[in-house]
């Protein structure tokens, strides 16, 4: 069998100072990737890196962001080196290369990126262009709430962050493949015997393991198809339903129905935590229309996640979580646990906190209108 090396791109300027005032970070890439290239694992190579000053020509019909931007598709590991400096552009309101690589990373494979943070270099007073680039992906960087492990001070702080940065990729993508390979097929297994039961019994069965991989979080607590959770420091209510097959087929969608019209059902469970936030577990896909579907309300907070779908209404804080591939104990464990990844990830803990902070005076709101005899 060939030898199959895993492609790393190291993505940085080239030609910037590092650290201030010393050799060009050109230097730095080539000994990362020297070193890089050099790991061998019982005998044979374990990586082949990409940096753009030892490419060949590129043809003719791309440029050289589309260069660029190609090779980070086709990495298996991205080690992003930022100093602040969003590269060059063609145009004065564009991103720069460096913005657009990060930025085509996360967007496309977000787990393969790692981010290597280097002290800001000072921006050049004499180009207005490259100012507002820079702020814009310093903006970028802010936002997206990346890990960035360890200072880095010296080249050599810079060469052992490349090595903790490619050493924790392959660890957690190996173990991210194992947890694929584990699925295994849905004709077969688990998957086959929950597939042979009827809705009621697989939306038990689906309800039961959501709630119980919520409650195993740190500071969980279970009561029912209810989970209190900390998110962001603070108690959240979640309340976990399942669709049992397709959301295509009506009669597996209307055993959940719109679980927010009952929301004030929760009110005593809302005493100590904000919320509620919905859980739906999906035995198939979910897709972005089918959520507003849901939700029924068409100019909401709607964004396509590993996990499957997360909906917010703005304006009633109503927040679903549409977990898709929920097809046996081990894809259903999964799809949570993509979930919260997604969230330490984006930052999005706190945005949630607030909805569902505000989700709770609503509902609170909302049940003391009830007759007593409907609460």
């Amino acid at each position: 069998m060939p030898d199959k090396k895993l492609r790393v791109m190291i993505s940085s300027r080239c030609n910037d100072p590092f650290p201030e005032g010393g050799s060009p970070l050109s230097d730095l890439r080539r000994a990362a990737k020297r070193e890089l290239e050099a790991v061998r694992l019982f005998g044979k190579p374990m990586f082949e890196v990409w940096i753009n000053e030892d490419a060949p020509p590129g043809d003719a019909a791309g440029d050289s962001i589309d260069i660029c931007l190609g090779q980070v598709d086709e990495a298996d590991i991205v080690v992003v080196l930022s100093n602040g400096n969003a590269g060059w552009a063609a145009g004065a309101s564009d991103i720069g290369i460096c913005h657009a690589e990060l930025m085509r990373g996360v967007a496309t494979t977000a787990g393969k990126v790692r981010l290597v943070a280097l002290p800001d270099i000072a921006d050049n007073p004499k180009d207005p262009s490259q100012i507002a680039r820079n702020a814009r992906f310093r903006e970028y960087l802010q936002t997206q709430n990346f890990f960035r492990g360890g200072s880095v001070r010296t080249r050599d702080d810079a060469l052992e962050r490349i090595r903790e940065a490619v050493f924790d990729a392959v660890q957690s993508l190996a173990r991210l493949g194992v947890r694929e390979a584990r699925k295994g097929k849905f004709h077969t297994g688990e998957a086959l015997q929950w597939s042979s039961l009827n809705f009621r019994d697989r939306q038990a069965l689906m309800v039961d393991t959501l709630a119980d991989c919520f409650a195993a979080r740190p500071g969980g607590k279970r009561a029912g198809n209810r989970v209190e959770l900390p998110v962001a420091g603070k108690a959240v209510l979640f309340a976990v339903h399942a669709i049992p097959a397709a959301l295509t087929i009506a009669a597996a969608r209307e055993l959940v129905g719109q679980p927010f019209l009952r929301d004030f059902e929760y009110e005593a469970a809302l005493a100590a935590a904000a919320g509620p936030v919905h859980v739906i577990g999906c035995q198939k896909g979910a897709t972005e229309s089918q959520a507003i579907a849901m939700l029924g309300f068409p100019d909401a907070t709607v964004v396509a996640a590993p996990f499957g779908v997360y909906a917010a209404d703005p304006l009633q804080k109503v927040q679903f979580l549409f977990l898709q591939n929920c097809r046996d104990r081990t894809t259903t464990r999964f799809s949570a646990q993509r979930f919260f990844d997604w969230i330490d990830q984006s930052g999005e803990a706190a945005a949630l906190l607030a909805c569902a902070q505000s989700r709770r005076r609503i509902v609170k709101a909302i049940a003391g209108e009830q007759p007593s005899g409907s609460r």
